[in-house]
């Protein structure tokens, strides 16, 4: 019978972003033989003792990691996710980066097996817009691409269509689906102990020319989403599969900022505004909500929009943009204290199938009718348990 690796003991709870006292808590080691969980848990790193197999199990699901992972000589090879575009915060904690980790590796084995299931069905049809965009043709060219294919158009966004909040997101992620892009809104691995955070995970693009997929972080403000979902967008016809998140400091997030911005907010609509360079900083408020309120866009992209165009400095926007991000906290903590107090709200079914995206449960639902997907294999495409794929897909019919 196949021995445990102890070095993958420890690696595998490191990667998971676990000190050995908070693996010991969650994997229920406690003191024994007057020793203490963390310290019984070193000896099994060290190979000094064994895992039961309930232990492993219980591992396994703590660090998110299949079983046979533990029996291998060495820890596999980091999975393929593109490229970090991402300015990290001087001081993140080891947990929140690993929990980011987990869910690019997890949503890359979702995005792998959409495609393969397309390749064996025969339809899998190249998108010829994925990759077909280079940084030198400028933003404004991407921004009128992107608004073509997408048949895009801001007057419907802003007045908003379709289900959903907010409507003109809706509206937005309708057209991408349409388009062939698979749009899932993820904020945790599956409970609020897990949530991302979103200092280290905005959004993420995997530019596949059959199955291209968008995840945003919907931790962040539902007015952020549509920014997030074209920032996205961009990378995707740039050719650019990566992780977004933090200040855009690189050259490739500013541009991609740039070409969502001039989607959502045109700079013909900016240049009308005057510089409020020197007015204080109530004004810069006030100025930047009315214009937000009226666009269904957040206000934080529009105190961007302003910096990139000249009519606010940037230590202006640094710290409008602080202060708007702590009142979006509030308001969250806010609405969530509310929501407690209030019973009812949309089924577990309902809110599934808004963070997975029409596109994805219409596809698994016609893949597991047609036997060309079987329960369990939706259920991991899904993300959800196998027992309760049939009553998500066959609501959406």
């Amino acid at each position: 019978m196949p021995k445990v690796n102890p070095s993958i003991l420890r690696w595998a709870r490191e990667t998971a972003g676990l000190t050995l006292e908070d693996a010991a808590e969650k994997v229920g080691l406690g003191e024994a033989r007057g020793l203490a969980g963390s310290d019984r848990l070193a000896m099994l790193e060290t190979g000094d003792s064994e895992p039961t197999r309930p232990m492993l199990l219980k591992m396994a699901a703590q660090y998110r990691r299949p079983l046979l992972t533990f029996y291998l000589a060495e820890p596999p090879a980091v999975a393929a996710r593109g490229e970090d575009f991402r300015t990290l915060p001087a001081e993140f904690a080891k947990r929140d980066a690993a929990l980011v980790d987990t869910l690019l590796r997890e949503v890359r084995a979702r995005q792998e097996m959409v495609r393969a299931v397309l390749e064996t069905e025969d339809e899998a049809t190249p998108l010829d817009f994925v990759g077909s965009f280079d940084q030198s043709q400028g933003a404004e060219a991407l921004a009128s691409a992107i608004r073509t294919r997408l048949v895009f158009e801001l007057k419907t966004y802003r007045h908003g269509s379709g289900r959903g909040t907010p409507k003109g997101f809706a509206y937005l992620r309708e057209r991408a689906e349409a388009a062939g892009i698979f749009v899932l809104l993820i904020g945790n691995l599956g409970s609020h102990h897990s949530t991302l955070n979103v200092e280290l995970f905005r959004g993420f693009a995997f530019a596949d020319p059959v199955a291209p997929f968008v995840v945003i972080n919907d931790q962040d403000s539902e007015q952020a989403w549509s920014f997030t979902l074209l920032h996205e967008l961009a990378h995707i016809w740039l050719g650019r599969t990566g992780v977004s998140g933090g200040r855009p400091a690189s050259a490739i997030e500013t541009f991609c900022n740039d070409v969502a911005g001039r989607i959502l907010l045109p700079s013909a609509e900016i240049a009308q505004e005057p510089s409020l360079v020197g007015a204080s900083q109530e004004q810069v408020i006030a100025r930047v909500s009315a214009i937000a309120d009226a666009r269904q866009v957040s206000h934080s992209m529009v105190a961007y929009k302003l910096y990139r165009e000249g009519i606010i400095d940037q230590e202006t926007w640094s710290a409008v943009t602080t202060l708007f991000r702590q009142q979006w906290l509030r308001n969250r903590a806010a609405q969530r204290d509310r929501a407690r107090e209030n019973e009812g709200g949309p089924s577990y079914y309902t809110v599934k199938r808004h963070k997975l995206g029409n596109r994805l449960v219409e596809l698994s639902r016609r893949m597991l009718a047609e036997g060309a997907l079987s329960p369990s294999k939706a259920a991991a495409i899904l993300g959800v348990k196998a027992s309760n794929v049939y009553s998500l897909t066959d609501s959406a019919a």
